[in-house]
């Protein structure tokens, strides 16, 4: 018994480097070629576009997307939206996707950027996914229940 319950172990710790290769799908698109992207957003008719078949960037060699991104942005008083696929950056402030970094500047320029990656669409609630630990603990208790 001892045997297998090594080799479970060793199977478990074995699972925790293996990396998810999953791609998150973003809208994409831009208020001022279609007014539907603005806000209110309308996504009835704006589609998802797979992050991972963007293509690669001369200025960010080997990154590649792996969050959706939403820039609303004034400059001179006119409102613009800009949502796409986000090569840089982290999700939210500081982790926290409610949250967006805002920007002003000279000649009446104002940004705010918005990053997220908890979804496609980045769209409502988070996505609940188990972590690495949680799967550990629930292999140890399903041993220990077992045995």
């Amino acid at each position: 018994m001892t045997e297998n319950f090594n080799l479970f172990i060793a199977l478990l710790l074995f699972m925790c480097f293996i990396q998810t290769g999953l791609s998150i799908k973003c809208y994409d698109c831009r208020s001022d070629w279609d007014p539907k992207c603005g806000d209110p957003f309308d996504n009835s008719t704006v589609p998802f576009k797979d992050c991972n078949q963007e293509p690669d960037l001369d200025h960010l060699p080997n990154l590649r997307p792996t969050m959706c991104r939403k820039i609303r942005q004034k400059v001179n008083g006119k409102w613009s939206f800009f949502r796409s696929c986000a090569y840089l950056g982290e999700p939210g402030i500081n982790g926290d996707e409610r949250f967006c970094l805002m920007r002003t500047g000279s000649y009446n320029i104002f940004m705010e950027y918005c990053t997220c990656n908890s979804k496609d669409g980045c769209n409502s609630g988070i996505l609940p996914t188990a972590t690495k630990i949680t799967l550990i603990l629930t292999g140890i208790l399903t041993l220990n229940y077992f045995n």
